[in-house]
């Protein structure tokens, strides 16, 4: 995603194909609300949920058994399920079936549908994302039960959130490979017409919910951002996740629409950290890293880099204020300081051993604090991002270097742990709980040593009691607050005094969207979804709030 919303646009002449108003005025004609995802060149048909190349369907046409809101926390939202509950040492999960519901070919669905599912992730390894190894039974038609070894609380966000395919149509089905150019599914939508540069959803009369207000989606192909940019200046787009120019006045120049920012990735510089695994170069100390934290003034770089859309940062990765009730009280400053402190960096590395040079750069033992930044060329805010935090860490005397390589040869340096410094996000897991990012990025089960290739923990971070903390938190009710308490704590207290990844800001996901002609969006009084239209889970929940004005 950071690619695909790197830089600012201009706006400029139409994209071929692209008639409307050019007030501004909108384009949901005929009821149809008109999404730009980003995407770039004609669509290929694929609406099979489980592949990594789908263009559409997943929540939508495919739903779960229940829905997550990953923007605050909040109980799970009902599906084709209605209850869900757990045994006491959490090795089953009992969930309830939604009664009356019948698939978009008029079959009716029933427990064997959500067994067959969960088989076929069994059965097919390379689309069992979530790494399902559970057993499934259904007890009657309407209710089904997961059966784990060990303890297993903190997988039912991904476990309910798997979209459920009808056992009827997907028997001799190749989840891996098949497009499903004839989706059939439970969801508030049907595929309508597919073309190339373009296809539709059109609602569901038979959906249990109730045929939805929307009653057409329109999914455009165009060439890109500045695409998207012109869609809303011609009034032919009805909902964009991505940058515009002026963002800040997007209503007073364009009265049709709104822009709304929410922030969901964390940047970081990611530094790889462990001398003992092989990891080579200043960053190595947690000295160095501390002063680069406080190097940063944040308050300039979102203004420059990020033309003000970023946020706030936790120094714990709790994102702030959804996710502040998770803070313990080892954590001193809940946000990380939004202006410079080199004082402060100067004084961290001096009472570590480093001197000061004669050009204003710190050294010791005889290596200079010069360090190399990773970024993908074109990654153009990322880039300026580096450039401005360069300036500002020399004036605490660390040199930052940018080297910009491609994608796949940066994706390379990442997993072989043959860099200094990435900048890259930190992302969130299936619910608003920061146990999925720790889990993902600091536990020492997904790295490796340098030259080998790690997983998520690319930092190369290590840490005995953070890695038995997280695996007593895996054991743990999501909602036990004081039973997870000290195991937060100890991770806290370690990403704290560790540092291995730098923490920049919180990346913010914009939409524009056209308040004009459609009402239920999200907002800050009710924000029942995280706003994305990338998101699909997220975008489905939207899709069946959202209303027509005329």
């Amino acid at each position: 995603m950071v690619a695909a919303l790197a830089g600012a646009v201009a706006l400029g002449a139409l994209p071929a194909g692209c008639s409307g108003p050019a007030s501004g005025d909108g384009g949901g004609a005929d009821d149809t609300l008109v999404v730009y995802t980003g995407q770039t060149g004609d669509y290929q048909i694929n609406f099979n949920p489980f592949s990594p190349s789908r263009i559409g369907g997943l929540g939508t046409i495919y739903e779960p058994l229940f829905f997550h809101n990953k923007a605050q926390p909040a109980d799970p939202v009902a599906l084709l399920g209605t209850e869900q509950s757990w045994n006491d040492d959490g090795t089953e999960l009992s969930v309830t079936l939604r009664e009356g519901v019948t698939w978009s070919d008029g079959e009716p669905f029933t427990a064997d549908d959500v067994v067959f599912t969960f088989d076929l992730l069994k059965d097919n390894p390379s689309v069992n994302s979530i790494g399902f190894e559970g057993e499934v039974t259904a007890t009657d038609d309407t209710h089904v039960e997961f059966g784990f070894e060990e303890p297993a609380f903190v997988k039912s966000p991904d476990l309910l959130s798997v979209p459920i395919v009808p056992a009827h149509l997907w028997d001799g089905v190749d989840p891996a490979t098949d497009v499903m150019e004839q989706p059939v599914g439970t969801g508030a939508f049907v595929l309508g017409e597919f073309k190339p540069q373009a296809f539709t959803l059109t609602a569901n009369p038979g959906y249990w919910g109730g045929a939805p207000a929307l009653q057409r989606i329109r999914y455009d192909a165009l060439s890109g951002n500045q695409a998207g940019a012109d869609g809303i200046a011609a009034g032919t787009i009805d909902w964009f996740t991505g940058p515009i120019p002026d963002v800040a006045d997007t209503h007073e120049n364009f009265p049709s629409y709104e822009a709304f920012t929410r922030w969901q990735s964390q940047m970081v510089l990611a530094t790889c950290s462990d001398a003992g695994a092989g990891c080579t170069g200043p960053q190595t100390d947690p000295a160095v890293r501390h002063a680069l934290y406080e190097a940063l003034d944040r308050e300039q770089l979102n203004s420059l880099a990020f033309t003000g859309t970023a946020g706030e940062i936790s120094p714990a990765f709790t994102l702030t204020p959804s996710q502040d009730e998770f803070v313990t009280g080892v954590v001193d400053e809940t946000v990380a300081p939004m202006e410079a402190d080199p004082a402060e960096a100067a004084r961290i590395l001096q009472d570590a051993g480093w001197t000061r040079g004669a050009d204003g750069i710190y050294a010791k033992d005889g290596e200079r604090l010069t360090l190399t930044v990773e970024v993908v060329t074109g990654w153009t805010d990322y880039i300026t991002a580096i450039d401005t935090m360069a300036a500002q860490a020399r004036e605490a005397g660390i040199e930052l270097v940018s080297a910009q390589s491609s994608w796949n040869e940066w994706t390379e340096k990442k997993a072989s742990g043959k860099f200094e410094l990435v900048i890259d996000s930190l992302w969130q897991g299936p619910a608003p709980d920061p146990y999925y990012l720790y889990s993902y990025f600091f536990d020492s089960a997904t790295t490796a040593d340098v030259g080998e290739s790690a997983g998520n923990n690319y930092a190369r971070f290590s840490d005995r009691a953070v890695d038995e903390a997280i695996a007593e938190l895996a054991t743990l009710p999501l909602d036990d607050a004081a039973a997870r308490e000290p195991h937060f704590e100890t991770i806290q207290r370690a990403v704290l005094e560790e540092m291995p990844y730098v923490p920049v800001l919180t990346g913010g996901t914009t939409n524009i969207w056209n308040t004009a002609e459609f009402t239920g969006w999200p907002s800050d009084e009710d924000l029942y979804a995280f706003p994305a239209n990338w998101s699909a889970l997220d975008a489905a929940e939207i899709f069946k709030r959202l209303e027509p004005r005329s």
